[in-house]
């Protein structure tokens, strides 16, 4: 029936039909596309139906987000204590207050230390910007502080940061607003250098790279079709209609993105390359065996019916296979991941209806001679697929043990994956924010929060002294390890009031050791602003936080970490009268790692299950449906092999090169198989179907195997590190597909003896 409908339309005159159709789509397109959105958010990375993320919206509705924060780290040579300098960085620190979206900002020269008299509190700054005779003194004093050295100040002394409070869930539209007016304010003052670290500065950033990578990628894509289609075809037509196909394909599939409103991620870099390729894929099936018809003197008419019933039904399979591989992905808790799966799928299906129905109506305009300039180059190909099939047929011993070998050792390479992710890795090569993000990593505090959530037990209220003294002391517990920085609490303001009882003397910040000089201090906390309460306690003083950041050492050793520290928090605390729970956006999403691994198995299997159903009953025979498996999943096996031999984390980025290879390196099998069991059914033994298979269908499958290759490894000049893996993996790894196809696939046959 749909074979028929696509007959009609080719061979009915509706050429002319389809061909407006797609102009009309085209351009409707073209005015979509440039609605497309970009977006970056750490909240797309969450896990969901993550009880640990549930917990954790809950935990920020009753205090406040952790990533709610931007840093100015301003540096200077000779070091901060400058007179210049520190007017110049104060008057920046006064100014930020007025810049959109900013609900606070702090610094060290608007810092003072409470100073208690005989008649009042009063204060006194913690650097005196008006009396350099004085700055000796203060340096000393501050770098000392823990307050202030990773927090306001590095421990060198050669920078020191701005605070910003910025609005909770700042969007990108604020963020660029707010991100652009910061740097013209900062850039009028000349300081040596400076950097930004918060959520509002990863925003504007790495969507501005999301645009440059599909940019980059599409037109590195199409330069490397064109070139590959001149080599191909090497006549106008045949090149253009190629072109006119693929290019089509991914203006609908862009298009289509933007009119439902589907926002494009850190991967989509991946899309164009996609499009490309898998439209490459399909065009040149389908041409290839149009030509080969009219080669063999068949006119248009029977060429195209042919190329329909034949190939347009292999293509079919092989996209609903592909769109089954990048379906998985829909079994993942992680929203981009999930995403992209849905709109490869998608991508996959127009490319599929756009080369059936467009290509195809364009082909019958022209003659093989218009189209191609075959000749001596088939003969090359003929005799080298001659000796792929005399190769299969005279060493099927020696290609399974070589087979065997090969998955004895990826099966080490799989024991050896790691899944220690970290930010670092996300960041796009030699650009600003990945210097700024190093920046902070080694001189100031980090970006990961680290959030523990305290709990009062009982009738116990968390600013009891035995329940603060509790915090007090995993908070000390915190500070011995080196990668946990800025640690935070209610006990703070304890210390800062001990401080100031004692003089100010740095030695004095510590937390009170009696219960009767506590309840003195709890007395003058009580006339404090309430929004310094606000962060730190709830409103019945039944939670509380402790707030800290933690280099970006990785997931699974920040893991490690935090098992230790809980366990360390069980022994060592009184669980009858407070209890502690690990939190914070880093926490989460490092979660992703576990998630990553199970959904990769999960929708991978069900993938699988999916393709074997298809082939059984396609060919209605168990042994074609192991035949079709084995080849495919060798390169999965591989994939692996190369993670871990290679050194490169198993992240939510990665986890999609396993659908992608999947999905792409069935296809090659599905056209194989088809032309072999045609052959069957017109009457060829079993030698005779698997000769004629690689005679037919063995260029057309290498030809896409190298597109497929080099059209990955354009990710190679991607500015985004996952992406540059993905690429280098997917490339290699489908490459091995076709060489599975071309040596496994004959033996396993033979072997099976498959009809």
């Amino acid at each position: 029936m749909l074979v028929a409908l696509f007959l009609q339309i080719m061979l009915a005159k509706l050429r002319w039909a389809s061909m407006a159709v797609f102009l009309l789509l085209s351009v409707l397109s073209s005015f979509y596309i440039f609605q497309l959105k970009f977006a970056f958010d750490f909240e797309q990375f969450f896990p969901e139906g993550d009880e640990d993320l549930e917990f954790f919206r809950d935990f920020i509705a009753e205090f406040e987000t952790d990533d709610n924060f931007l840093i100015i780290a301003v540096a200077n040579k000779e070091g901060v204590f400058q007179e210049e300098f520190l007017n110049n960085f104060h008057d920046l620190t006064l100014k930020t207050r007025k810049l959109p979206y900013v609900m606070q900002s702090t610094s060290l020269t608007t810092f003072s230390y409470p100073l208690k008299t005989p008649f009042a509190i009063t204060s006194i700054p913690a650097i005196h910007i008006d009396k350099p005779e004085k700055y000796e003194r203060d340096r000393e004093k501050i770098l000392s502080d823990e307050r202030f050295v990773y927090n306001l100040i590095s421990p060198d002394g050669k920078s020191m940061t701005i605070l910003l409070k910025t609005k909770e869930n700042i969007g990108l539209e604020e963020s660029e607003e707010l991100i652009v007016a910061l740097e013209e304010m900062v850039n009028a003052f000349e300081f040596d250098a400076f950097h930004l670290l918060g959520r509002a500065y990863f925003q504007k950033e790495l969507v501005a790279m999301q645009k440059r990578e599909v940019i980059v990628s599409g037109i590195v894509s199409s330069i490397l079709v064109i070139i590959i289609m001149f080599l191909i075809f090497q006549r106008f037509w045949g090149i253009a209609i190629a072109l006119i196909s693929i290019g089509v394909g991914m203006l609908l599939f862009f298009g289509l993105l933007a009119f439902l409103g589907r926002e494009l991620s850190a991967i989509s870099a991946l899309y164009p390359v996609l499009m490309i390729i898998v439209g490459t894929s399909d065009v040149i099936h389908i041409m290839t065996k149009y030509i080969k018809e009219l080669e063999a003197g068949k006119t248009r008419k029977v060429a195209i019916t042919l190329t329909i019933k034949e190939i347009g039904l292999a293509t079919l399979l092989t996209s609903i296979t592909t769109a089954i591989g990048f379906g998985s992905l829909m079994s993942s808790k992680i929203y981009p991941i999930k995403d992209f799966g849905v709109n490869a799928a998608i991508g996959v299906m127009v490319a599929y209806i756009t080369v059936l129905f467009l290509t195809t109506a364009l082909l019958t305009f022209f003659s093989r001679d218009q189209l191609t300039a075959y000749g001596s180059n088939q003969k090359i190909w003929d005799r080298f697929m001659a000796w792929f099939y005399l190769f299969t047929k005279n060493n099927p011993r020696r290609i399974t043990i070589g087979g065997l070998g090969i998955f004895v050792i990826s099966l080490i390479g799989i024991s050896q994956i790691q899944t220690n992710y970290a930010i670092i890795n996300n960041m796009p090569s030699g650009k600003k924010i990945t210097e700024d993000f190093k920046f902070f990593e080694k001189n100031f505090t980090g970006f990961r929060p680290m959030e523990f959530a305290v709990f009062a037990e009982g009738e116990n209220k968390v600013t009891d002294y035995p329940i603060l003294k509790q915090i007090h002391e995993v908070e000390e517990h915190l500070k011995e390890y080196p990668s946990i920085r800025a640690v935070t609490s209610l006990t703070t303001l304890y210390k800062s009031i001990n401080q100031m009882e004692n003089g100010n003397r740095n030695k004095a910040y510590t937390f009170p050791k009696d219960e009767k000089k506590f309840n003195k201090y709890k007395k003058l906390t009580s006339k404090l602003p309430s929004n310094q309460f606000n962060v730190l306690v709830n409103k019945d003083e039944t939670k509380a936080r402790i707030s800290s950041r933690i280099l970006d050492i990785g997931a699974d050793t920040i893991k490690q970490m935090g098992i230790d520290i809980d366990n360390w928090i069980v022994a060592n605390t009184d669980p009858s009268k407070i209890s502690f729970k690990r939190t914070g956006t880093g926490l989460i999403i490092d979660k992703n790692a576990a998630y990553v691994r199970r959904s990769l198995l999960l929708g991978l299997g069900g993938a699988i299950l999916i393709v074997s159903f298809l082939m059984a009953l396609i060919f209605k025979d168990i042994k074609m449906v192991l035949v079709s498996l084995i080849p495919n999943l060798f390169p999965l096996v591989l994939a692996g092999a190369m993670l871990g031999f290679l050194g490169i984390d198993l992240e939510a980025g990665v986890a999609i090169v396993f659908a992608v290879i999947f999905g792409i390196a069935v296809d090659d099998t599905i056209h194989f198989l088809s032309k072999y069991k045609l052959s069957r059914r017109n009457g060829l033994d079993m030698e005779a179907a698997i000769e004629v298979s690689f005679m037919e269908t063995g260029k057309a499958i290498c030809l896409t195997s190298v597109i497929l290759f080099f059209g990955f490894l354009v990710m190679l000049f991607s500015i985004h590190p996952p992406s540059v893996s993905i690429g280098l993996l997917i490339s290699l790894t489908l490459f091995s597909a076709l060489l599975s196809d071309l040596f496994l696939m004959p033996v396993l046959i033979r072997w099976l003896k498959a009809d």
